[in-house]
């Protein structure tokens, strides 16, 4: 067996160690499930923010004064207290409103940057982040190419604040609360496939209308989040430089050259940080 092999052996072994495992029955078949997400339609959106008002209503969050606050006249990002903003573009085709929040990559930066597992990749595909396992280190801002991952620098128990697609939502049936909210349609809940699909046909049916392109599709390997647009997206404030390549895989061969003593950091880390945790409850 070569190096290579035998740490990629390894490798896979003490991800299963730290992840744990959860035995397979034998009567039982893969279930095959579809990612989902969410298609913008921005040349629909008319820049009411009733998405930011139902984001933040839904998370317990800082609900907007959209009539008042004077927001649209500057580009903002998120927050620890909102998760998703709009903001309003000047382009060569008009004003455009643009909703962001995190993109739900199909291969996340962040998940593959967290060493405990707390910023989760699901099965049906919101990445989500769990409060229980995070040791606050970080890394998951630093990696995400989007930057959107926020820390709660100000409290004495900080959080990572960042769009879940309403995966509490989710789990109950629901859709997401900035879909459920949309008044006109902008907004679009399905699974990938299903909304490329209706993204393609709405960019075949009125070629005038929309830039032929999908941004998301191929996005540092695809998003959960998808986008249409009468703009250039470089207009829209879109990193345009990100490639197609999913981020983890750059990071793929500098791991697999790791010694395999270092696959017991993060099981390290995380009990560190339980103890720490049953120390304050004691």
């Amino acid at each position: 067996m070569d190096r290579r092999r035998f740490l990629r052996l390894a490798g896979a072994a003490g991800a299963a160690l730290t992840a744990g495992s959860r035995p397979a029955r034998a009567d039982s078949e893969p279930v095959e499930i579809e990612f989902i997400g969410v298609l913008v339609d921005t040349t629909r959106c008319i820049g009411c923010r009733s998405c930011e008002v139902a984001c933040s209503e839904a998370h317990g969050l800082d609900v907007p004064d959209v009539i008042n606050d004077g927001a649209l006249e500057i580009e903002r990002t998120t927050t620890t207290r909102q998760r998703t903003v709009v903001n309003r573009y000047r382009t060569d085709s008009g004003t455009v409103y643009v909703k962001q929040q995190c993109m739900h990559c199909w291969q996340p930066a962040c998940t593959a940057a967290c060493l405990t597992n707390a910023m989760y990749k699901t099965r049906e595909g919101p990445v989500i982040w769990r409060e229980s396992k995070c040791i606050g280190c970080r890394y998951c801002m630093v990696a995400c190419p989007f930057e959107v991952p926020r820390f709660e620098y100000d409290s004495p128990v900080p959080r990572i604040e960042k769009c879940t697609l309403c995966w509490h939502r989710l789990e109950r049936g629901h859709i997401p609360a900035c879909v459920k909210a949309c008044p006109v349609d902008a907004l679009m809940f399905g699974s990938k496939r299903e909304l490329l699909e209706v993204a393609r046909v709405r960019i075949y049916n009125h070629p005038e209308h929309y830039v032929h392109k999908i941004y998301g599709e191929h996005e540092v390997g695809g998003t959960g989040w998808l986008y249409l647009s009468a703009a250039p997206f470089e207009q829209l404030g879109f990193p345009s430089d990100l490639g197609t390549t999913p981020y983890p895989e750059f990071t793929r061969e500098f791991l697999y050259s790791v010694p395999v003593v270092f696959l017991a950091v993060p099981t390290l880390l995380a009990g560190l940080h339980r103890l720490s945790r049953d120390r304050e409850n004691s």
